[in-house]
């Protein structure tokens, strides 16, 4: 199962955002952050559906120590939470 890190930012009192660095474009947002995190495996499927369509996969995710040595991520992993989302999800029958 792979594991892509998520950047939560929560710089709006109203709202929760989380994004993935290896995959452009790949949001996730809710009310608080649970539900943001909650949100994030339909964002990922989403992306991934996108993808197919394409003709394309997922690019292999990379370690947080990996993106917090890009100087592109360093400052935003810095400043805000990272999580790590499994793809695809654990269901509740594994």
């Amino acid at each position: 199962m792979a594991q892509y890190v998520a950047i939560i930012e929560d710089a709006d009192p109203d709202a929760v955002s989380l994004w993935f660095p290896d995959l452009p474009g790949c949001i996730s947002d809710g009310d608080d952050v649970d539900e943001a995190l909650e949100n994030a495996p339909e964002a990922l499927a989403f992306y991934a559906h996108d993808l197919s369509d394409e003709g394309r996969r997922l690019p292999p995710p990379r370690t947080l120590a990996e993106l917090e040595a890009d100087p592109e991520f360093a400052e935003d992993l810095r400043n805000h939470t990272a999580v790590v989302i499994e793809w695809p999800p654990a269901t509740d029958a594994e």
